[in-house]
């Protein structure tokens, strides 16, 4: 058995933005096992800025996972603790290759095109006029539940663009969630839950920069408007510290990025320790390929979370894969008639 990773850069297809700011392309990973005549393929979505792996030895770290292949994946997902998208591309590539086919991880209803998953829609930042628009376009692709990114333009605009559409659609008629990325300051941040609770959203994604555990916590006991810990729960690999976490903060969701977590597994502990603790949570891509996202769907749908997941990226990149996956109705679907493209791999 051998192992090979190979570098690539994803482009999209219009510049997208964050409080973070705008990204035009990601860089990306992808780890391939051969053995025998079967290959398998992982994507280490590693994202600058944002992952915990995000490190001047990254990709010596991948060349290390690759010359050391035939540890076999327990052992190298227990030395590989701190970089947490090469655990996720190694746990890809060894179901793929034990798969049937490289691509097929996770069997169901979902990828014999009998079910379907349901995902919001994702609004990026930019002018009111771009937002609008993408919003609009949502509706009319039949998304019942839409994902707002605030906290780059000001605050009154886009609070005045969720009035807008809650002058047409009622929270039973439209889920409305919002991604403050830790835009607002903890100062600042409870006045602002209290606004956009009189618009009856779903909820609100880290509101403040992680690592503020004590402010945290007070802005849940306090918030009118239910909380998600995203960023939060990055580079924290204990399960003691991750009790202890959501013990602490106590939020009403958090959500997962594999890629950012600990792949499979380290998502698995997330889910566990929440659900010990009554949190929900829901599954969310991070921006990798339709290699990766395939990966995080096929096993998202068995976990048999019904709430809408945050998964319809795929189609942000100018240059990403053809695959199975389509988004349609609000909702990601597994295409048979579609089939797998790497070649440019």
């Amino acid at each position: 058995m051998t192992a090979t990773f190979k570098a690539y850069r994803l482009i999209f297809k219009q510049a997208s933005g964050t409080s973070r700011g705008v990204l035009k392309q990601k860089a990306t990973w992808f780890i391939k096992i051969e053995g025998g005549h079967r290959f398998g393929i992982g994507e280490c979505g590693m994202f600058r800025g944002l992952s915990i792996d995000d490190r001047p030895n990254f990709e010596s770290k991948l060349q290390w996972a690759c010359d050391h292949i035939h540890l076999g994946l327990e052992t190298l997902l227990d030395t590989l603790t701190e970089f947490p998208s090469i655990q996720f591309g190694l746990e890809m590539a060894f179901q793929s290759l034990e798969s049937n086919t490289p691509f097929l991880l996770f069997p169901s209803e979902f990828t014999s095109y009998k079910q379907t998953i349901p995902i919001n829609g994702l609004i990026w930042m930019g002018s009111e006029a771009f937002m609008k628009a993408q919003i609009q376009d949502k509706i009319d692709a039949g998304f019942s539940c839409i994902k707002m990114k605030i906290g780059a333009i000001d605050f009154e605009t886009e609070l005045n663009l969720l009035k807008s559409i809650r002058k047409e659609f009622s929270a039973k008629d439209l889920e409305l969630r919002v991604d403050a990325n830790g835009a607002f300051t903890p100062s600042e941040a409870l006045e602002k839950l209290k606004l956009l609770s009189d618009l009856e959203l779903h909820s609100i994604e880290q509101p403040i920069q992680q690592g503020q555990l004590e402010q945290m916590a007070r802005l849940c006991e306090q918030t009118p408007l239910p909380i998600a810990l995203d960023e939060e729960l990055i580079g924290v690999f204990d399960i003691p510290k991750k009790q202890e976490l959501l013990q602490i903060i106590n939020p009403h969701y958090i959500i997962l990025k594999p890629s950012l977590v600990g792949g499979f597994r380290g998502s698995k502990v997330w889910i566990e320790t929440a659900e010990s603790q009554n949190i929900g949570w829901w599954i969310t891509s991070a921006l990798e390929s339709n290699i990766g996202l395939n990966a995080i769907a096929q096993w998202t749908y068995i976990l048999n979370n019904k709430m809408p997941q945050g998964l319809g990226t795929g189609s942000l990149f100018t240059n990403n894969f053809d695959s199975p996956l389509l988004v349609k109705n609000g909702t990601l679907q597994y295409n048979l008639k579609q089939k797998w493209n790497i070649k440019n791999l």
